[in-house]
């Protein structure tokens, strides 16, 4: 899998806080499933819930839902794009600990198409098939996230394909 990687670097970059924290970042899998066809290949997809938690956050939620939908734009488009899974495919809860800080839970359900490939005497080749883009990404532009004269965040889109 990829996409935790990927967005878990996005956000390390991006966000102010956890630039200087990265540690209140939390990310895990859950709920996986990996669906196979008998389709003659070893190719299959892989479908999951990735939770993400960043614990004592004094920041705005803001500086984490911008940045994470920019990363959701490349990288799960229909979440955004189709009108189900948008309804229920970005999720979250708050715990208020004070009130100075947060405790953020977001979950994401994700999928990946993972493409297995024979070639010469049983070698297999894995690549992970990158996601359908509706538009040509801009990753030349430096996004920056204000909130009046306080800056949130700061990014670069991620790249399309997977690492």
């Amino acid at each position: 899998m990829y996409k935790p990687n990927s967005l878990q670097q996005h956000l390390l970059g991006a966000i102010e806080d956890l630039k200087k924290n990265p540690e209140k970042l939390l990310i895990f899998a859950d709920e996986g499933n990996a669906i196979a066809r008998a389709i003659g290949t070893l190719s299959f997809e892989y479908s999951y819930k990735l939770n993400l938690i960043i614990t004592d956050y004094p920041g705005n939620a803001d500086a984490v839902m911008i940045p994470l939908l920019a990363w959701v734009a490349i990288h799960q488009v229909d979440l955004i794009g189709n009108d189900e899974k948008r309804k229920t495919g970005i999720r979250f809860q708050v715990d208020f600990n004070s009130k100075d800080s947060i405790d953020l839970d977001i979950t994401l359900d994700l999928t990946e198409i993972v493409v297995v490939a024979e070639g010469d005497s049983g070698r297999l080749d894995v690549r992970h098939k990158g996601e359908p883009q509706l538009e040509p990404v801009d990753t030349a532009t430096i996004w920056t996230l204000f909130a009046g004269q306080k800056k949130l965040a700061q990014w670069r889109n991620p790249a399309p394909d997977p690492a």
